[in-house]
């Protein structure tokens, strides 16, 4: 198992390589303390679970992985008291939920964690994603962002089993 590990410096390691990155823009908190909508990465190592990818934006990513592409519809949910919290969904939806399709790139690769998935907990934190970097670098809502050519980097070598930890 190869683990990426993102650090609240602002890198991420993983053997040789080590990239700039950003985090959540709570910082780090364990995983137990982790709610939703507190801006910060959750502690631990989190299996990676899918790739999904805009088409119209890029060559789908070369990885390990299955990678499936997103739609103008497609979405996330984090309403809590909502029976599909933290799982994909699909827009107009009645509740809370994130938009997939950005015009801003940060979603043009999104690699889907497994934190909180297994099972789902209510409020313990939705949508842990490893996504494309703003230019500045800003943080994050929770998620880990890299530039996309080092993601895409990153990608070529991962492979099932593989995992992205947040360490403090």
């Amino acid at each position: 198992m190869q683990v990426f590990a993102a650090s609240p410096s602002g890198w991420l390691s993983y053997g040789q390589t080590k990239v700039r990155c950003s985090i959540g823009k709570g910082g780090t908190k364990p995983a137990l303390d982790k709610r939703e909508g507190d801006g910060a990465s959750p502690l631990g190592v989190w299996p990676i679970r899918r790739i999904l990818w805009r088409e119209d934006r890029g060559p789908k990513p070369e990885s390990g992985f299955e990678a499936t592409p997103i739609q103008p519809q497609d979405g996330w949910c984090d309403a809590s008291n909502d029976p599909y919290y933290n799982q994909p969904i699909t827009h107009p939806y009645p509740v809370s939920a994130e938009h997939l399709w950005r015009e801003d790139g940060l979603y043009n690769i999104i690699v889907v964690l497994g934190h909180n998935d297994d099972p789902v907990v209510p409020a313990m934190g939705s949508a842990i994603f490893m996504h494309c970097a703003a230019e500045d670098y800003r943080p994050t809502e929770g998620c880990v962002a890299l530039a996309e050519e080092d993601l895409r980097a990153l990608l070529k070598l991962a492979k099932p089993g593989d995992a992205v930890a947040f360490i403090g």
